[in-house]
């Protein structure tokens, strides 16, 4: 299965086209404002509204076998942990190898963030090629998730 934090997620259509591919479900996890889809390999699950509604829902779930997609990254240490393949939007894996490096640089620049009010945050834009990359990684992911399954 394919679970998608569906708040501002940018490559929903690319994880439908993937998963229809495969024929595999996914389910599009968000706290509401989705249109949902006609394929019904697709799932879309509110929760109710609160931090972290969809994150809980979606650790509870994620295992060995899953793709997660998130940009959240103690969604993702939680899937990682838990055993699943996590990928952020823009392709990137977050593995047992990296998350703690990730997680810890989450942090620290959450911790200067609050010690200078006046730093402006905000990362370079969306791209074509983190697009092209996502939908790589998660074609990869997905034929390794299932190979995974099969064993």
């Amino acid at each position: 299965m394919i679970y998608v934090d569906a708040d501002a997620c940018p490559v929903k259509a690319e994880a439908e086209r993937v998963a229809t591919r495969h024929g595999v479900r996914v389910f599009f996890v968000s706290n509401g404002g989705l249109r949902p889809s006609d394929s019904p390999l697709v799932e879309t699950v509110f929760v109710p509204e609160g931090p972290d509604a969809a994150d809980m829902w979606i650790a509870e779930r994620a295992g060995p076998g899953d793709v997660v997609v998130t940009g959240d990254i103690p969604l993702a240490a939680k899937c990682v942990e838990a055993g699943a393949r996590v990928l952020r939007h823009n392709g990137e894996a977050l593995t047992r190898a990296n998350i703690g490096n990730i997680l810890a640089t989450r942090d620290l620049m959450a911790d200067l963030r609050a010690a200078d009010p006046f730093r402006r945050g905000g990362g370079r834009g969306f791209t074509r090629a983190d697009r092209s990359r996502f939908l790589d990684a998660l074609e990869r992911a997905v034929r390794a998730a299932s190979l995974e399954k099969r064993r």
